[in-house]
């Protein structure tokens, strides 16, 4: 949607920016979630499952710092891919305050199962960029996301 007021010519390409932006992410995310809902996961459970299987046993802060969420939404969506049997929590003997979470075999099993999956349907969505658009995108979002923490 165009805004109806005009804020000037640098204002309004910031703005009509965002907006294409926000939509490309909202149409991508929404087409993700579906692929994510045939494996009987939420977005959340899924997105723990393939931090831990590509990276292997994490610290919770460290899970929270990659996901970006905060230690309260980690805490729920840990107790729930754990009562699923696919994560489990493993206790620091030297530091009691530290606690690690890796995938279970059941877990690793899944992971292996369904991330390729996922892949391949992300290879789908992104397809109607040729390969010189998608590293220039991610180039720019990057760029993007950098500097908007350092403002």
């Amino acid at each position: 949607m165009k805004p109806t007021k005009k804020y000037g010519k640098k204002i309004d390409l910031a703005l009509s920016t965002w907006l294409k932006l926000y939509r490309a992410f909202n149409s991508f995310n929404k087409k993700s979630n579906e692929s994510i809902k045939t494996f009987g996961l939420t977005q959340p459970q899924f997105a723990v499952i393939e931090a831990l299987g590509h990276l292997g046993k994490l610290k919770v802060g460290e899970l929270c710092d990659k996901l970006m969420v905060t230690g309260g939404s980690m805490t729920l969506v840990l107790d729930n891919v754990t009562k699923l049997g696919y994560v489990e929590r493993i206790f620091d003997n030297q530091d009691r305050r530290a606690i690690y979470v890796q995938l279970t075999p059941k877990g690793k099993i899944l992971f292996d199962k369904i991330f390729k999956n996922h892949a391949e349907n992300i290879l789908k969505y992104m397809s109607v960029l040729n390969q010189e658009e998608q590293i220039l995108l991610g180039e720019l979002l990057k760029k993007l996301g950098k500097s908007i923490n350092k403002i």
